[in-house]
């Protein structure tokens, strides 16, 4: 269980971040009054909205993305660092993202880059783990 204690820490500050946004919405539509289930009406709103479901898009590709590759890179990487250390990127990009699109939407692309990048070498990583565990038998 050790083996996975990293890649378990990355996946519960992911899941925090996510509740995060929930916190911004829930936040932002006491200060602009909108009660739900209206979803228009104030830029914040709007904006803290689109944080929380583009980050909910993106945990179906990140989560299964980095358990895959830790499991399939466990040989080589025995502590799971590698595979935590990149979903610790993929967490500080989808912060960053949620900061910039907060303060102006034109400020989220670094952080949808950073994280974008993350999930891809993520999913590659383990697609190329589960495409060698096929040939290494």
């Amino acid at each position: 269980m050790q083996a996975h204690a990293y890649v378990a820490i990355v996946t519960v500050v992911a899941l925090l971040v996510y509740l995060w946004t929930v916190i911004v919405v829930g936040a932002a539509r006491r200060a602009s009054g909108i009660k739900a289930p209206a979803m228009t009406g104030d830029p914040r709103l709007e904006r803290a909205l689109r944080v929380q479901a583009n980050t909910l898009e993106w945990l179906p590709m990140f989560l299964p993305g980095l358990w895959l590759c830790h499991l399939f890179w466990l040989a080589q990487d025995q502590s799971g660092v590698i595979t935590a250390a990149i979903g610790l990127v993929w967490i500080v990009g989808r912060i960053f993202y949620g900061l910039g699109y907060m303060a102006d939407p034109s400020k989220r692309e670094l952080g949808f880059v950073i994280q974008f990048l993350a999930s891809m070498a993520l999913v590659l990583g383990a697609l190329a783990g589960a495409v060698m565990a096929l040939w290494v038998r």
